[in-house]
């Protein structure tokens, strides 16, 4: 017999909202292995707000890069510049109404309005992703602009999950805004880095000003790995002030990308080129544990 008592169990717009943050948390851990583990170090009740924002950036840029022109090579009337466009209009929706038939973005406009992310630091993004549709080469203007809205704006939402219940004074919410900015970027440059060739050669994309892989040399590579180096430290200054369990997750994903900024520092650049580096498990189960001892107030 079927239990007709629904009062244990979430219904209507409870039931949905539930629903679609299970729809978030299942594109962070079929896409990401090493972000996905570091969100386990977060206290449940900021993770699925880690896990709506990731959840979002990654159907945009699928959308953009991935799926969507997969797609469309079989489907001509598909046009990724539409599908952007369109699901940039339900995010908006999403933020403003709390509602979306869009699992994924009815979670982030959820996590938006409960946490406090506002326009000015999704419509950066949204331009970044609509980028990736027309611009091949950048310059140093393009590139500062870009980064921005693809990775340190993601970061900043993110920092918005980490405290929105909490207080800071104005030069700990600077050092914050900094470290999450610098980590965004940092983020960005390794994968840069890692996929060279396949942003060459399959997508016709350069994103290093004045870098390819018929240009790139130890010269270039020792250049932006100290870069990146630069940045991952400056996101390190904002780690003791974060809440212990976000502390912990940052520290994680921090050393998690210093260790692949190690190895592309230890790879030949000619090899780098033809090979994306990667982190074995084994490593990151230790950068895991230590940052799960080591970090938070």
């Amino acid at each position: 017999m079927v239990d007709s008592d629904t009062t244990r169990q979430p219904t209507g717009l409870e039931l949905y909202s539930k629903a679609a943050q299970k729809s978030a948390r299942e594109v962070i851990y079929s896409y990401s292995t090493s972000f996905g583990l570091a969100t386990r170090l977060i206290e449940p009740e900021v993770r699925k707000h880690i896990e709506s924002i990731y959840a979002m950036v990654r159907v945009a840029d699928e959308i953009v890069d991935g799926s969507a022109s997969e797609a469309a090579t079989s489907s001509p009337e598909l046009k990724p510049a539409k599908e952007i466009a369109d699901f940039e209009t339900e995010c908006y929706k999403a933020m403003d109404l709390g509602y979306s038939t869009n699992l994924v973005l009815h979670a982030f406009g959820t996590t938006a309005r409960e946490v406090g992310i506002k326009k000015d630091i999704v419509k950066p993004f949204f331009d970044s992703m609509k980028m990736d549709l027309s611009e091949t080469v950048h310059d140093e203007d393009s590139f500062k602009t870009y980064v921005y809205g693809s990775a340190e704006v993601v970061g900043l939402m993110c920092l918005r999950a980490f405290i929105h219940d909490k207080t800071y004074s104005k030069d700990e919410q600077q050092i914050l805004n900094e470290g999450a900015l610098a980590l965004g970027s940092a983020f960005q440059k390794v994968n840069f880095l890692r996929d060279l060739s396949a942003d060459f050669t399959k997508l016709g994309r350069s994103y290093f000003p004045g870098v390819s892989v018929e240009n790139f040399d130890e010269a270039t590579k020792h250049k932006l790995v100290k870069d990146i180096d630069s940045e991952l430290d400056k996101a390190r200054n904002a780690i003791p002030l974060l809440p212990k369990s976000a502390a912990r997750a940052v520290k994680a994903a921090c050393e998690l990308f210093a260790s692949l900024n190690k190895k592309i520092s230890n790879t030949d650049a000619s090899e780098l080129i033809r090979t994306r580096i990667s982190v074995s498990n084994g490593k990151k189960f230790v950068i895991l544990a230590n940052s799960y001892l080591g970090a938070g107030r």
